[in-house]
């Protein structure tokens, strides 16, 4: 398994999802999606939602970067729902706000790149989690369960959430 992070984004908010993105690859190796540099995002929306759910199957996690203009997104919470749907290790970057919506309380909340090292920590560890439960001959669906679970164990944690 290896680790790519689906960041959604409002597009005002491209430049601090790039810094997100640049971050987790230099510092700690880890891959992510953003659609700031894929030419097909300006695609038709049916055509669109399917092609995302396409690369969100490629993806381990999402990271929603919530912001004051995140309410005035449609895919910010599609993408959301279709990372639930699908069990996918989740948390939100706050930028530029202290309280959030009621349905992103149930996921660990980040503020700050420092927050971003955390994510990456708990994010090997919950990879660590899934190649041990794989190795028991646990079949996917199980190990990717304990994988997610010790990826919020371990984030709360960190954070003291």
């Amino acid at each position: 398994m290896t680790i790519k992070v689906f960041i959604s984004h409002h597009s005002s908010d491209s430049a601090e999802a790039k810094r997100i993105c640049d971050h987790l690859l230099t510092k700690h190796g880890i891959a992510s999606y953003l659609d700031v540099i894929d030419p097909f995002v300006g695609r038709p929306g049916e055509e669109l939602a399917k092609y995302l759910r396409g690369v969100m199957a490629q993806c381990t996690n999402l990271m929603a970067l919530v912001s004051p203009t995140t309410k005035g997104s449609q895919w910010v919470p599609w993408e959301i729902g279709v990372a639930s749907e699908r069990e996918m290790p989740l948390a939100s970057y706050l930028s530029g706000i202290s309280t959030i919506p009621e349905f992103l309380r149930a996921w660990p909340r980040l503020q700050s790149l420092a927050d971003v090292d955390k994510y990456a920590a708990a994010s090997r560890s919950s990879e660590g989690m899934v190649l041990r439960k794989r190795a028991d001959r646990l079949d996917e669906t199980a190990a990717l369960r304990a994988g997610g679970a010790t990826f919020y164990q371990d984030l709360r944690k960190s954070l003291n959430q």
